[in-house]
């Protein structure tokens, strides 16, 4: 916190557009300064919950599930229940946002609670693999499907879909950084999108259960094992179908710009998480009135081949769709994920830049560029305690790995946070680094808004708004002038 407030306090001395005096009324809300604007509402907070977590994965590849688990009714099962499972802690972590209001989800909580070592541990592996190896998977999957239907006979070339990664993931920072109206709008659209081709999936589903096509929905069908099933396999598609949910999480990330965060965050998941289950449950129960389990696994994009068993003619529907899907699902990580680096930024463990908005816009540019019943926790901790544990039995090398990627963060804290009394070369490198991006990116520290922030953060923000140095009597041309707050 101390070397954030002293970034902060230095870019000031040194761009007096960080003062308040010098923002536009229109670009902050409070005493004219220039602040994040609460600018989602419960129709966006649902886009943002279901967007990040359909991606391409139900029309692609929602056989892991079906594999492990052996047989089409425990899928089902595993599906309802992981659905089940993610309402608990989506419950559990609506309590967490409402009790420490800050933008940067996993990050501000872990920091809080933990301390600032496992915050920033956190916020490494963030930087390090999540979110930019998240990102390209999905800009090259969009890619992909963009591409195959003008490549029926072979695949596309690796320089095109590279290529067309890149523009999809330059087009999407640039509406981020422009506004975060056009970035929800995005959002809002490519959700209702993808929702809409899962409902024709589903339609379709429902038409072929009239037709009397549900051979491997009647019980005796449906639990007859292709594969014997035994605890790992089971774990494995639990596993599987926790991750199909991932991103339930993420409006936490921009709880700051939520309009009303106490009413329209729980609000967004009590609607979100139910409907996504629905979706799931439903749109593997069309899947296989069309195809059988071994049909099923051997498709390497079962929404596709499903579209061509029923669709006919419109079967380019479904590509365009995880197109669609996919072009949403970047869009959503790249506008949650740069509030993660906006918070820890904030907090000092990241270069201070990242925490400043742009002084019209309101949008973090930098960071864009880079009371329920214990019960319920305690049910949501179990689950996933059982899954670590069987994933560091089954696969100790991989979990091995992935631990020592993150542990490569220890030293980078100690370096970089813990150690406060650094050289004065380095600390001035660091301010003309931020000052030369604060002015390339027209960014300033956004202004507290009064009651959005935990008691820490007013005090911060206090400590930023006390003058550089005392003006003095005159105003010769040694003295110096400090802007008012």
């Amino acid at each position: 916190m101390e070397k954030g407030a002293r970034h902060r306090n230095n870019t000031e001395k040194n761009h007096p557009g960080g003062s308040q005096s010098d923002a536009s009324p229109e670009t902050g809300s409070g005493g004219g300064g220039v602040a994040l604007k609460k600018q989602i509402g419960l129709v966006s907070a649902c886009g943002i919950i279901v967007g990040n977590i359909i991606g391409s994965g139900i029309f692609v590849s929602p056989k892991g599930v079906l594999e492990n688990a052996g047989s089409v009714g425990l899928a089902l099962i595993v599906w309802i229940v992981t659905g089940l499972i993610t309402a608990v802690g989506a419950l559990c972590y609506a309590e967490l946002g409402v009790t420490i209001p800050k933008s940067g989800g996993d990050y501000s909580y872990v920091k809080d609670i933990f301390g600032g070592l496992a915050g920033f541990l956190r916020l490494w592996i963030a930087v390090l693999v999540i979110y930019p190896t998240n990102q390209a998977v999905i800009a090259l999957t969009f890619s992909n499907y963009v591409l195959q239907p003008l490549f029926p006979t072979c695949l596309p070339p690796d320089s095109g879909l590279r290529l067309l990664a890149a523009i999809c993931l330059l087009l999407l920072t640039w509406v981020n950084c422009s506004s975060v109206r056009w970035a929800t709008r995005v959002q809002d659209i490519f959700t209702a999108g993808k929702l809409l081709a899962l409902a024709l999936i589903i339609i379709m589903g429902v038409v072929q259960i009239c037709k009397g096509e549900y051979f491997w929905l009647e019980p005796k069908n449906a639990f007859a094992n292709f594969r014997e099933p035994n605890i790992g396999l089971i774990a494995l598609a639990f596993l599987q179908g926790s991750f199909a949910y991932g991103g339930w999480n993420f409006l936490n990330y921009v709880t700051e710009e939520l309009v009303d965060p106490y009413k329209n965050l729980p609000r967004a998941i009590f609607i979100s998480i139910p409907l996504v289950t629905f979706v799931y449950v439903f749109a593997n129960v069309a899947y296989v009135t069309a195809m059988s389990p071994q049909e099923l696994l051997a498709s390497n994009a079962v929404a596709v081949t499903f579209g061509e068993k029923l669709l006919g003619v419109m079967a380019w529907i479904m590509p365009i769709s995880v197109a669609l899907s996919t072009f949403g699902g970047v869009n959503g990580s790249l506008f949650t994920s740069s509030r993660l680096f906006f918070a820890g930024a904030r907090e000092g463990h990241l270069p201070s830049v990242l925490a400043m908005i742009h002084v019209k816009r309101c949008t973090p540019i930098p960071a864009l560029l880079f009371t329920i019943n214990l019960l319920f926790p305690i049910i949501y901790l179990l689950f996933w305690a059982f899954l670590l544990v069987f994933s560091l039995w089954s696969e100790p090398v991989v979990c091995g790995i992935g631990l020592a990627i993150m542990l490569t963060g220890v030293p980078v804290y100690f370096l970089g946070v813990y150690w406060q009394h650094k050289p004065r070369c380095f600390n001035n490198f660091i301010d003309l680094l931020t000052l030369v991006s604060q002015k390339l990116c027209v960014v300033v520290y956004p202004e507290a808004e009064g009651g959005s922030g935990t008691k820490e953060i007013q005090e911060d923000m206090e400590e930023q708004r006390q003058p550089i140095c005392q003006p003095t009597a005159s105003k010769g041309k040694d003295s110096v002038e400090q802007p008012q707050p």
